[in-house]
């Protein structure tokens, strides 16, 4: 998921377009969005479109209102479809939270015989949430990664969106609390549509933390983010060689080894071998 465009579910004359475009991924969004006027309506529209034929292969996300909220067991029974793959739960803040989510959303799904288990993202945007990130992370294996939302998290602190230091402190904290839980941390969203050198810059930065892919608010922000989250020519013919080399020292019981005049042990070759299987799904290398 290199790439997550952000839909209004209030604006289904947006959806086809979604689905023709580069995003690996659509986030459909039910929250901030969405008038709290308009609730009711958009959660009518897409649960009508979730239950439609899909007509591409992207990931299909829904970010719902809060736990907390009085709209959030109405969205998860609205959206609990075929068509959903991952439900996008804002502002967690502890295990529980998600514990408490999923088990609605489990009901949700026997109801309506839904035998594929939907997966969770966690948005972190809270400063409890950034405190109890790794908890929350491992809290069921349903949760799939954790999504920085910055906006919600720095504003209430007077923090600028534009500091250096708060975004990579943040990023550090989200992307080593994914990592512990062995799942995907993913970039919030770069609000200035029109600084597109500023948005890949940004994303860069967080490609060089190990985050997985981005939100995006434009669609002119998805070919950006998708040549940022793949791996360069270089990366990938150095994994390619680590793993053709891994295979041959295994078949030799060597544990570490030189390849292109680099010393490589375990955590070296499992990160080349990520990098071959994003390459192929990207379908920029076949056997």
């Amino acid at each position: 998921m290199r790439s997550k465009l952000f839909v209004p579910a209030s604006r289904p004359e947006l959806f086809e377009k979604a689905a023709r475009s580069e995003a690996d991924a659509i986030s459909f969004d039910l929250e901030d969005a969405v008038d709290e006027a308009r609730k009711h309506e958009a959660r009518a529209v897409l649960s009508a479109h979730l239950e439609a034929p899909r007509t591409h292969d992207k990931l299909v996300l829904v970010r719902v209102n809060a736990l907390a909220t009085e709209h959030f067991k109405q969205d998860v029974e609205a959206i609990v479809r075929t068509g959903l793959d991952v439900i996008n739960l804002p502002k967690i803040e502890s295990p529980e939270e998600i514990l408490a989510a999923l088990s609605h959303i489990e009901l949700c799904e026997a109801r309506h015989g839904i035998t594929e288990p939907i997966r969770i993202l966690a948005n972190i945007e809270t400063p409890a949430g950034l405190q109890n990130a790794s908890a929350s992370a491992a809290a069921h294996p349903r949760v799939m990664g954790l999504q920085i939302g910055f906006g919600d998290l720095f504003a209430p602190l007077g923090i600028r969106q534009s500091n250096s230091f708060a975004i990579a402190q943040t990023r550090w904290s989200v992307r080593i609390a994914a990592a512990q839980a062995g799942i995907d941390a993913f970039d919030g969203a770069f609000v200035n549509i029109s600084a597109p050198d500023d948005f890949v810059a940004d994303a860069q930065a967080a490609r060089a933390m190990g985050f997985t892919g981005k939100s995006c608010i434009h669609p002119s922000q998805l070919r950006l983010a998708n040549e940022v989250f793949r791996p360069t020519p270089d990366e990938l013919a150095h994994a390619v060689d680590v793993t053709r080399a891994a295979a041959d020292a295994g078949a030799r019981a060597v544990g570490a080894f030189v390849v292109n005049g680099q010393l490589v042990d375990g955590p070296f070759i499992t990160r080349a071998q990520r990098i071959v299987e994003q390459a192929r799904r990207d379908g920029l290398l076949v056997d």
